[in-house]
């Protein structure tokens, strides 16, 4: 959590160790175990909770460290723009590491007026224009500081377009109580410098257990690229003996939160494919805004059976190890897709990273509607966990044996 002091991730350690070593000690005491003497629980009790602070205080640290530098930033949107808001905004800037860039306001009451000009924040839309700015920016977080018993249904449907999309809303607001009867995703309630904040978020991951997916990923990511290497190489060469141009296929795609970055794929196609798209637009098979047909001319006779075993996507373990990528989650999409996205509903997949497997691609894959694709993704991401995880990368190989919906 951005708000989390210090001294509480000293006393969670504490209590978690404590309770450990009680449940060690009821056990022994049931199964009659003997641990020698007991110092030794006392000794493991030491030890556990000296490795757990070790390791939960640094990875604390390091974090703000990297936050400091501008890694991993947040971009926060702000909805009203009265003197509190301001000074919550001022109050953020004077906190680096806890890693949030305002990017802009939201509001129409005080639009153009001289007391919001002097601020220098930026007032980047109205309620109107909210839903589209989503749409088209990059925004992690919406902090909400709006008199709610005025603008009640407004905040209404600007908390309703914020789930829709995965983006947390948070509320800097002395009117919680109004907010009892619409229906809110997971809440809880931070504190920063005096302010009390009401936190609203849908299934998507955060804190501890995406720390733990991303080292899991990072880990596993590694361990496969070293052990796959003799593939990438024998791939390689078969890419370069079988067709002109390059090895690596980089396209643009959307990551979290619709960030861009560039995806890496063995090339499977021509090297005018791009070029040749638009031309084949007429005789797409897929319905919704993606595109795929199953003797597309532009695939090369390598690249058909690079596809079918899905060996093209082996790079993005690249993406993984940089951060742009997880082993699972929804897939990213290009650019192109994207722009004929209709529906808000389908751009909550973009509240997780995109992942080189995931519930589509072992249940049919190009097989399945558009829409039922979406529903996997946001089911994937309402019901995560590390089991779900495993689950789906044990069932990725056999469905790529099986080559089910795979072209």
């Amino acid at each position: 959590r951005h708000f989390r002091s210090w001294g509480a991730e000293v006393r969670d350690a504490v209590n978690a160790t404590s309770l450990g070593t009680l449940v060690l000690l009821a056990l022994a005491l049931v199964f009659n175990i003997s641990f020698g003497s007991t110092a030794f629980l006392f000794l493991f009790w030491c030890y556990t909770t000296a490795a757990t602070l070790i390791s939960r205080l640094g990875c604390r640290f390091l974090q703000e460290y990297l936050r400091r530098r501008g890694v991993a930033v947040q971009n926060i949107l702000m909805v009203g723009t009265n003197p509190r808001a301001v000074r919550f905004a001022r109050k953020i800037e004077g906190h680096p590491e806890l890693g949030w860039r305002v990017v802009g306001f939201v509001d129409n009451e005080w639009a153009g007026t001289p007391q919001f000009q002097a601020t220098g924040y930026p007032l980047v839309t109205d309620f109107a224009g909210f839903p589209e700015y989503l749409r088209r920016q990059v925004v992690d977080e919406v902090i909400i500081d709006l008199p709610l018993n005025t603008f009640y249904r407004q905040v209404q449907e600007l908390v309703r377009h914020c789930l829709e999309q995965g983006i947390m809303v948070r509320f800097l607001s002395d009117s919680f109580y109004l907010l009892r009867n619409m229906n809110l995703a997971r809440t809880r309630f931070d504190e920063f410098e005096g302010e009390v904040l009401l936190s609203v978020q849908t299934g998507a991951l955060s804190g501890w257990p995406l720390a733990a997916k991303r080292v899991f990923d990072f880990a596993m990511a590694l361990v496969l690229l070293i052990l796959l290497s003799p593939v990438f190489v024998m791939i390689a060469v078969l890419i370069k003996l079988t067709s002109p141009g390059p090895v690596f296929f980089v396209q643009e795609r959307l990551g979290l939160n619709k960030r861009v970055f560039r995806m890496y794929k063995f090339r499977t196609m021509t090297v005018d494919a791009e070029s040749r798209l638009a031309e084949l637009e007429r005789f797409n098979e897929a319905d919704g805004p993606v595109f795929k047909i199953r003797d597309d001319p532009r695939i090369t006779p390598l690249g058909k059976w690079l596809r079918r075993t899905s060996l093209d996507e082996l790079p993005q373990l690249f993406n993984v190890i940089m951060g742009d990528m997880s082993l699972v989650g929804p897939r990213p999409l290009p650019l192109r897709d994207y722009q004929g996205f209709n529906r808000d509903w389908h751009r909550r997949r973009f509240s997780v990273r995109p992942g080189l497997t995931c519930l589509w691609q072992i249940n049919g894959r190009s097989e399945l509607s558009f829409n039922t694709w979406m529903a996997m993704d946001l089911k994937y991401i309402d019901q995560w966990s590390f089991a779900l995880d495993l689950k789906i990368l044990l069932r990725t190989l056999p469905a790529i044996l099986k080559e089910k919906g795979a072209y």
